[in-house]
């Protein structure tokens, strides 16, 4: 017997099983409610480094190896740890709590991509319209104009009304990721950690709010195709603005349960008036043991006090003291 004839029968001996294996292996099945739904219940974390859109320095590049992704990793956690310590008063001020409170996590996705976002392909949030060009312009000169005569200029998440990263859509931020889905026959709810809200999403095939009835967080209906939970949500209102969105945002989510510990959870932005083509981002959303945390944002906000009384004081200054 050749050793060319050796080597090739022990490797057809070798890949038998590995054949047997792949024909025999079912794909993972999710659990259900007793109604029949995929059972999504739990607390899941969307804690992760990645960001939503594609660093400049990696521009044309879809995915990590395994060695960038580690030094990458290590270089992000070394850049953003609060507990570091430059020299300047000023810069540990401005780098608000330490790093104890933070829980943005340790590593980027399972997929090594290098952004959430998947669609366009350069990773990129698309760009805006010229109407939502002069939407943004306006904010900014109002803003420049009256940082804070008052409450209502601050922002939402100032204002611990609403945070931009809480949802929907749902995106990582550095603490506070976690959400709690609880399901019941005709209804999925979603809470969220970050300023405590509570997403009641019908799946009665009930049809949206009128047309002229606004909400912060929109008005979502969800249906499942399969084993995946289907969310549309609309009636947003222009306070809003997620990424430069106006109220014709049609946001389209999809929650679908791969693994017992993970959630694919993905999000596709429609704004003809806002964006120039849809675009769609993907977050991994991990089971976690811990409880949702509450975040008592109100109670004794003193920096809305602050930023009002530092509003006055610098308008003293700039009359004279008048």
């Amino acid at each position: 017997m050749s050793h060319r004839f050796c080597l090739s029968a022990c490797a057809l001996v070798l890949l038998i099983p590995l054949a047997v294996f792949a024909q025999t292996a079912k794909p993972w099945t999710p659990p259900h409610m007793p109604d029949g739904q995929p059972d999504l219940q739990g607390v899941w974390t969307t804690a992760t480094l990645t960001s939503l859109e594609r660093p400049a320095e990696f521009a044309g590049k879809e995915f990590f190896t395994e060695k960038e992704a580690a030094d990458y990793e290590k270089r992000l956690l070394e850049q953003g740890n609060r507990d570091r310590r430059t020299g300047s008063a000023e810069a540990d001020v401005a780098g608000a709590y330490n790093e104890f409170w933070f829980e943005r996590g340790s590593k980027i996705v399972g997929s090594r991509r290098t952004s959430l976002i998947i669609d366009p392909p350069d990773g990129k949030i698309p760009a805006l319209t010229p109407e939502a060009q002069k939407r943004q312009a306006a904010r900014a000169e109002y803003r420049r104009l009256h940082p804070a005569d008052g409450p209502a200029d601050l922002s939402l998440n100032n204002r611990c009304i609403l945070w931009p990263t809480a949802g929907p859509p749902m995106l990582p931020g550095g603490y506070n990721n976690n959400y709690q889905i609880v399901q019941s026959p005709g209804y999925v709810v979603i809470l969220v950690e970050m300023i405590h809200d509570a997403r009641i999403i019908p799946l009665d095939g009930r049809p949206h709010v009128p047309q002229n009835v606004r909400l912060l967080m929109g008005d979502s209906r969800g249906h499942w195709e399969g084993n995946t939970l289907v969310v549309e949500t609309t009636n947003f209102t222009d306070k809003t603005a997620f990424r430069g969105s106006g109220p014709n945002l049609h946001l389209i989510e999809r929650f679908t349960r791969t693994s017992p510990d993970t959630i694919v959870y993905e999000f596709t932005a429609n704004d003809e008036s806002s964006f120039t083509r849809p675009w769609t981002a993907q977050i991994p959303m991990k089971k976690t043991p811990d409880p949702l945390f509450e975040y008592a944002c109100h109670e004794g906000n003193y920096g809305m006090e602050g930023i009002l009384k530092g509003a006055r004081a610098e308008e003293k200054k700039a009359s004279g003291g008048k």
